[in-house]
Parts: structure tokens; sequence; C-alpha cells
């Protein structure tokens, strides 16, 4: 089943890097020879898909490519003063938007960095309500 994640580290001269799935859990380790199209795509942010299969030391991924990302025509941060709510996040939703804002303002963490990160602000927004699941 193809899964959809973000690049956490890749070193295309070790030949090795990690994804965080979208669905959450365990980094999954890719080898560079399991990487379709240019490598030079494969950096700390990009969107991959993939598959999954059990390796030695756990979960490694197959057949992974970098996808496009989809544009948005509005933006997030817009809201309406007068709404009395707010969206609800999946832990899952959580997860991807955290591992994406981490990358993003701190490319050089590394994967078990970003997960400790990750894991304390989901333990807070648990406890707030924040998300639901």
């Amino acid at each position: 089943m193809t899964e959809f994640g973000r690049i956490l580290q890749f070193d295309a001269a070790r030949g090795y890097g990690f994804i965080a799935p979208d669905r959450g859990g365990a980094d999954v380790f890719v080898h560079v020879n399991e990487c379709e199209g240019d490598q030079s795509r494969f950096t700390p942010g990009a969107r991959v898909r993939f598959e999954v299969m059990d390796g030695d030391r756990g979960k490694k991924a197959y057949c992974v490519g970098v996808v496009a990302e989809a544009t948005s025509s509005g933006n997030p941060a817009e809201h309406d003063e007068d709404s009395e709510f707010c969206d609800v996040l999946t832990i899952g939703e959580m997860r991807a938007t955290l591992t994406d804002m981490l990358l993003r303002l701190s490319p050089e963490l590394t994967g078990s960095q970003i997960v400790r990160l990750r894991d304390g602000f989901l333990a807070l927004a648990r406890e707030r309500g924040w998300v639901e699941g």
C-alpha cells in the first residue's frame, strides 16, 4: 500500500535517509537505491510517496518518489474574528503539520530531535484538547 510522508534527513553520499510517515509512528529508513528520480530533490521536508516493508532493523521504504505539493489559494492564517470555533486536528494531521514546521524552520535538526520535539508538542496538544483521537 502506498504511503506518504516527508523526508526528515537524506544523505546521498552515505546512501540513506529517513522518512516521517504522515500516518505517524516510527520513522522509515530509505536506501538511496530505492529512490526514484533526481536524488537532489530528496531534501529535508520534501513530500514523498513510498511503499513499506519490514527490514532487518525496522521499517524500510522502497519505490520512493518525490511528489508535487498542492498549492493553497487561501491564507490559512486568515480566520473569521467572530467565529467561536477552531479546527481540531487528528493526531496524524497535527504530527504531519509539526514535522513540516520543524523541517522548514530548522532543517539542521536530526530525525531523533524532530521526533522528541514533535512528541512534546503532541503531548501538550492532547492535554489542551487541540487534537482528537
